[in-house]
């Protein structure tokens, strides 16, 4: 179970620094704003308070540390990701992992967001009210792809 851990840490890691990267990437490349963690750290923020669900993140008011809080809960999420998808496969995946099932989990991890971030910080589902919800799917799938492959390539520098 160790090993299976491990795996799910670096796999989980190397995913969500993978992402990261591909959001710097448009953002230089193509204008697309970065992401904000302060918001999602906000958002995370009011949890405690008991609120989980905002009409509007930027209007809410700010919690002390809402970058750093933002930037831990991103890669913490990523982990858990990381572990999840190793524990799922175990460890006959992890001797040989395949792109398929990694890039499947991924797709399918965009659900958190689409299903309960997006619609607590006040966009909606799936990006439902932002201005261009189109737009936002597609690069999430976009960045989650890029997750999928993170995931692969850590299972595979992990095995070796």
């Amino acid at each position: 179970m160790t090993a299976v851990l491990l795996s799910g840490l670096v796999m989980g890691t190397l995913a969500t620094v993978m992402m990261d990267i591909w959001a710097q990437i448009l953002t230089r490349t193509a204008g697309v704003p970065a992401p904000n963690w302060a918001m999602v750290g906000r958002w995370v923020g009011h949890m405690p308070r008991g609120q989980f669900t905002h009409t509007n993140m930027a209007d809410a008011n700010q919690v002390p540390g809402e970058r750093p809080i933002g930037w831990v809960f991103h890669y913490a999420v990523g982990l858990v990701y990381g572990i999840a998808l190793a524990t799922l496969m175990g460890p006959d995946w992890l001797a040989a992992p395949t792109f398929a099932p990694a890039w499947i989990f991924a797709i399918l991890t965009i659900g958190f967001g689409w299903l309960v971030m997006q619609p607590g910080m006040g966009l909606g589902l799936a990006a439902s009210q932002t201005p261009a919800p189109w737009r936002a799917r597609a690069l999430g799938l976009l960045a989650h792809t890029v997750f999928g492959i993170g995931l692969w390539l850590g299972a595979l520098v992990h095995m070796h």
